[in-house]
């Protein structure tokens, strides 16, 4: 059994048990969370539901594990023959859920 969820604008692949990566969302270590917006779905008997564009009534349940940061990126530019040069970066923080089963 597993599902496809959409979260941050992202389309992550879930299965019970499973520990994913999402975009940062406010929540504390150890909440319960609840996801709905669930685009497919395959059933234990290989039934498979696509939604349009979420499935009715499905949800995907969850617990917040914590947070962590992603990779440093670098932004570097340059014009040439002007001497300048900028260098900007980022790192992006994510939330950690461990999928704990989904629900039709």
């Amino acid at each position: 059994m597993f599902a496809i969820i959409q979260s941050g604008g992202r389309q992550v692949k879930v299965s019970p048990g499973s520990v994913v990566t999402v975009d940062r969302f406010d929540a504390q270590p150890g909440q319960e969370v609840t996801i709905d917006r669930v685009l497919f779905l395959e059933k234990e008997g290989g039934e498979m539901l696509a939604g349009a564009p979420f499935v009715a009534n499905a949800k995907v349940l969850g617990v917040v594990d914590g947070e962590e940061r992603g990779p440093k990126i670098r932004i570097f530019k340059k014009r040439r023959r002007k001497g300048f040069r900028k260098t900007q970066g980022h790192r992006a923080t994510y939330t950690r859920v461990r999928i704990t089963g989904i629900e039709i």
